[in-house]
Parts: structure tokens; C-alpha cells; sequence
């Protein structure tokens, strides 16, 4: 978005219309697949996001040293049962991939009850839903089921011999991620970050993978006073290796946001970044601002060394000002981490409300800049230039404007964003973003490259 059209976004920002339907279409394409830190099935879903946004795919070799990490091997499953005396399969992969335990080793045996029950995980407050489990970085084998399923099995008594297989194998291979670098005016990068190594799993994290490929197929259609960099990694060690092997690209960050959990019908829920308490970090700012001028229910956290990926953004070592945009949070609905996290849980309508949220905080950003006012000692004659009514406006739209106008000009100080002015005068940043382009069309203001301070 150019400089000229600062004019873009807090009200004229592009439609995400009807996305909602796409998005989740794209979300049954990609719920199948078995994706986990490392493997298959992050490739394959990388290959159906390169169908809406030209991601990069990067292979980061297994055992490379990251920051104390190791990047893993690759995990391949084929297949996993509990079969019965009869070989009926009670357990099956093949029916849910959140049956196996994440990373499980491979096994093929016949045990007891007695000796399955301590790699058997259920829900018995949802006696129906299949838990999600990982066994990451630890050795082990496990399976999900529902606590319906395993009385089944405990109904057939501790002597029960049932046949165990877990068709997989740990195996040296790379952690594949994609990135995506869209190029504007300036090198001031924006940062957008998901993670994609859940299987079956819709809001988390499938919801946060389609807001974000979409949110990247808009922004390669407009013009761009910033840059936005799109990563999509697997959890905690995609972020760890990421950073460790682009240090060069971290001082051109100065704005991120982590994207999950954007499907359900939740508020929107903002975690601020780290910086939010010791600066005004540009992207809490914008952020806030969005949620207070569109006037729907939202609630705004502080920042917390917990959660998603933006804790590694976030670690004092880079301290990048990188917030966290979800819904309803991790942890806080019943259906996280369980089978019930599902298709159904996930409305398109709410994808694409959260489509335009993102939307409207990239305008925001776009928006702001600082600006000098050419004329600072007193006010100039606004009546000339057609920004002020003598006998009062009487338009109550006209009269937010007026009164938007007094405001950027006493604060366009080299010292005051747009953003600065927002939230000082609690006016909505679209006022003051058309104030801003009337005084600079007027020749009373005019842009600022640097904040003095």
C-alpha cells in the first residue's frame, strides 16, 4: 500500500467478502492429514497452501543443533490397531489419525489388558471424544481412544490378550516449513507466524493456518507500504530452528502476530507482546485499537512466557514485538485437543470475521505514520482550507472530522503516530486517518520518515 494512498485501510480496507466458505473448504482438504512436527504430512499440506499463496518450502536437516535443540528425525506412521481374539479392529488408525500417540515408536505385539492399559489415554469427563496426545522428544508408544471404547476393553477383563501394532519409525530426514515474503516500500517487516503440526485438529490449528494463507493471498494483491513475512512451521521447534538460522532477517522485524484458534465463535482474544509493559510496541497498538473501534465483544491479556510460538518470538534474547491473535485461547474451550475440535466446531463465519480482523490491523499498521506539521505555531486558518465551520458543524460527521483535524495537527510533532493519536484522543483511527490525508492534501501536515524523540 503506497505512501500517496495512506488512505488505505482503517475504512477502506479490502474485504475478506466471502472467504469463509473457501477457507473452510480448504481446512476438509487439509483435516485428513497427518501432520506432526516432522514428516509427510507437513509436506503435503504445504503443497495445498502453495495453491493459495506461493510458499517456500524450507528443510531444516534432522540433528541439526538449534539454541540447545535438536531438529528431529522424521516420524512416518503407515498404520496402528488394537485388534481383538477375532482380529476385529477395536482401535483404527485408519479411522482417526488422533488414535496414535504423536512420535509413538513402532511395536507389533500381543500383550493383556493388564499390560496395554498404562499406553491407553481417554476422556472420561467426554466419554465419546478421542484426546489428542504427543509424545515429543521422549521415547514411547501410546494410543488415543474414547473412554466408551476403552470400557470395551476393560469389560473383557485384565487377561484379555488383544494384538498392539503401531506401523511407525523415527528415521533422519529435515523439518520442512513454509515461508513467504511479500515485499512493500520499506524494509519494516510485519511478521505473521502459525503453527501446522496438529492433526485433525480444526481451530488448533487448522483455523490459524487458512486465516493466515488467505491473509497472505490478500496482501499480495495490494500495494504495500510494509513488508510481511508468512511463516508456517511446526510448534516450538519450527519458530526455535527458524530463528536460529535467520538472524540476519530479526532487526528488519518490527511488528508479528502469532495466528490460532480462529475458528470458533469466541471473542476475539489479544495476547499483547512483551514489550507491551516497557514501550508502546506498534502492533499492540494497532491491535487494541482495531478491537475498541469495532465495537463487538474482545478482550486484550497481557504478555505471559506461556502458550504458542510467541513465547519464542518473545524470548528476552530477541524480545521481538510479536502479539498473539486468537478467539477463544488454547486450554479454554472443551474441545481442545480432543476429536471434538472437528469440522463442525469450526464456522466459516467466524473464519472470516477473523479474516477481517487481520485485515483491519494490517491497515492499521499500514496507517501509521508520523507526521510534522508545517504550520506549528498556532493553529493555522482551517476555515481557508475548508477543514473547519465557523458557526460549528452541525453534520455530526462532519463535526468527528473537524474535531479529527484539531487533533492530528497539534500531535503531528514527529513525536506522535497515528496510532499515538488514536489512542490519546479515543477518536476512531478512520477519522484520523482521513483527517491526516485531508491536512496532508492541504499542504498542513506532512509524512515524518523518523519519530523524534
Amino acid at each position: 500500500m503506497s505512501t500517496s494512498a495512506m488512505q488505505h485501510q482503517t475504512s477502506d480496507k479490502p474485504a475478506a467478502g466471502g472467504c469463509g466458505e473457501q477457507m473452510h473448504a480448504l481446512m476438509r482438504e487439509l483435516f485428513p492429514l497427518h501432520r506432526s512436527q516432522t514428516g509427510a504430512g507437513v509436506r503435503q499440506s504445504l503443497q495445498l497452501l502453495q495453491r493459495v499463496v506461493p510458499l517456500e518450502v524450507n528443510e531444516v536437516e534432522s540433528g541439526t543443533p538449534v539454541f540447545g535443540w535438536t531438529v528431529p528425525d522424521e516420524w512416518t506412521i503407515r498404520d496402528a490397531w488394537i485388534k481383538d481374539a477375532q482380529g476385529r479392529r477395536l482401535v483404527d488408525y485408519q479411522q482417526s489419525n488422533l488414535h496414535v500417540v504423536g512420535t509413538s515408536q513402532g511395536i507389533r505385539e500381543t500383550m493383556t489388558f493388564a499390560e496395554l492399559r498404562p499406553h491407553l489415554h481417554s476422556l472420561p469427563e467426554h466419554p465419546e471424544w478421542i484426546p489428542y496426545r504427543t509424545n515429543h522428544f521422549q521415547e514411547g508408544w501410546g494410543f488415543c481412544l474414547s473412554d466408551s471404547q476403552l470400557d470395551q476393553l476393560r469389560q473383557a477383563g485384565p487377561d484379555a490378550e488383544y494384538e498392539v501394532c503401531i506401523d511407525a519409525e523415527m528415521q533422519p530426514g529435515s523439518l520442512s516449513y513454509g515461508e513467504l515474503l511479500l515485499p512493500g516500500e520499506t524494509d519494516e517487516q510485519v511478521l505473521v507466524s502459525t503453527h501446522i503440526c496438529h492433526p485433525s485438529l480444526a481451530n488448533d490449528n487448522l483455523s490459524g493456518i487458512v486465516v493466515a494463507a488467505y491473509l497472505a493471498a490478500q496482501l499480495q494483491q495490494a500495494p504495500r507500504r510494509l513488508s510481511y513475512r508468512f511463516l508456517f512451521l511446526p510448534a516450538t521447534i519450527g519458530p526455535i530452528a527458524w530463528l536460529a538460522l535467520n538472524r540476519d532477517v530479526i532487526p528488519h522485524i518490527h511488528h508479528g502476530l502469532v495466528l490460532a484458534c480462529l475458528g470458533d465463535s469466541g471473542p476475539v482474544t489479544y495476547k499483547r507482546s512483551r514489550r507491551s509493559r516497557q514501550s508502546r510496541a506498534a502492533v499492540d497498538q494497532a491491535v487494541e485499537l482495531v478491537l475498541r473501534d469495532r465495537g463487538t465483544p474482545h478482550e486484550i491479556r497481557e504478555f505471559s512466557p506461556t502458550g504458542y510460538d510467541e513465547r519464542q518470538y518473545c524470548s528476552p534474547g530477541f524480545d521481538l514485538p510479536v502479539g498473539r491473535l486468537t478467539r477463544t485461547p488454547n486450554g479454554e474451550f472443551a474441545e481442545y485437543h480432543t476429536s471434538a475440535d472437528n469440522l463442525e466446531f469450526v464456522q466459516p463465519e467466524c473464519l472470516a470475521d477473523s479474516l477481517d480482523c487481520c485485515l483491519e490491523i494490517i491497515g492499521a499498521l499500514e496507517a501509521n505514520v508520523t507526521y510534522q506539521n508545517t504550520h506549528p505555531w498556532c493553529e493555522p486558518p482551517l476555515g481557508s482550507a475548508g477543514l473547519y465551520d465557523g458557526y460549528g458543524a452541525c453534520d455530526p460527521k462532519r463535526a468527528a472530522l473537524q474535531e479529527a483535524v484539531q487533533w492530528v495537527l497539534n500531535f503531528s510533532d514527529r513525536r506522535h503516530s497515528l496510532l499515538d493519536i488514536a489512542q490519546r484522543s479515543s477518536l476512531p483511527l478512520a477519522d484520523l486517518h482521513e483527517a491526516a490525508k485531508r491536512l496532508v492534501a492541504c499542504e498542513l501536515i506532512q509524512q515524518s520518515d523518523q519519530i523524534q524523540p
